[in-house]
């Protein structure tokens, strides 16, 4: 048995978080595929809160996919996928938690909502993310093409996945990325370029019919933070 395992799901981009940030290490790890329609029984005793991923290292389990990125970036120093210098540390970790408290929701919340007006307010408030992360991340931050320089680090694989599914939210909401966030353009270009990603990279049309039931509002009942399961 591998010393690495991660319970993850193809469909969830929050596994893809961490299997972006081992593949980056260079860990040798053993994926647990979960089906997440159909759970397995003793999952919520792996799982406390019925999510993936989940990583098991030795005697140790840790779950919630930015825990587990940072867990992984003090077990496995090398190589560093955050910055030395503390004061750049603390930026990494804002925009982090920028992905996790401002765009990722509203990603959720646009894909999910089915009253036209409500579409409009979550496509506007996307669209203000998006320039906010152009003008005062990767403009302020580096001349590219990553957030910080020329390594991809946990910043960007924390974003990763929700472009990589940004052909749904276009298919089905009519968002794009803005023609004049060049710098976000340019950032996209070198992520589909990483090992990683291409290790792990679904296509637009797998995401596109994913995404079918939230998008048309026949997943009943599901909310912007039940989605985070799937």
């Amino acid at each position: 048995m591998a010393n690495v395992e991660i319970f993850s799901a193809a469909v969830c981009p929050f596994a893809q978080r961490s299997r972006l940030v081992l593949i980056e290490k260079g860990v040798e790890f053993e994926v647990i595929e979960i089906d997440l329609q159909n759970k397995p029984a003793d999952f919520l005793e792996i799982s406390p809160y019925g999510k993936v991923p989940v990583l098991r290292h030795r005697e140790h389990r840790v779950w919630e996919s930015s825990i587990v990125n940072e867990y992984l970036e003090e077990v496995f120093p090398q190589p560093a996928l955050l910055p030395q210098e503390p004061a750049q540390r603390a930026i990494a970790r804002i925009w982090i938690d920028f992905a996790n408290t401002k765009l990722i929701p509203a990603f959720y919340k646009l894909l999910l909502s089915q009253e036209p007006e409500k579409q409009q307010e979550w496509a506007a408030e996307i669209h203000k993310h998006l320039v906010f992360i152009e003008k005062e991340g990767l403009q302020k931050l580096s001349d590219g093409p990553f957030w910080f320089g020329s390594q991809a680090n946990l910043v960007d694989l924390s974003y990763y996945p929700w472009f990589e599914r940004w052909p749904a939210l276009e298919h089905y909401r009519g968002v794009t990325v803005p023609d004049s966030c060049a710098r976000l353009h340019q950032w996209w270009r070198a992520m589909k370029n990483l090992e990683s990603v291409k290790a792990t990279a679904l296509s637009g049309d797998y995401h596109i019919e994913q995404y079918a039931k939230y998008a048309a509002g026949t997943a009943a009942g599901t909310t912007a933070q039940e989605i985070r399961r799937y």
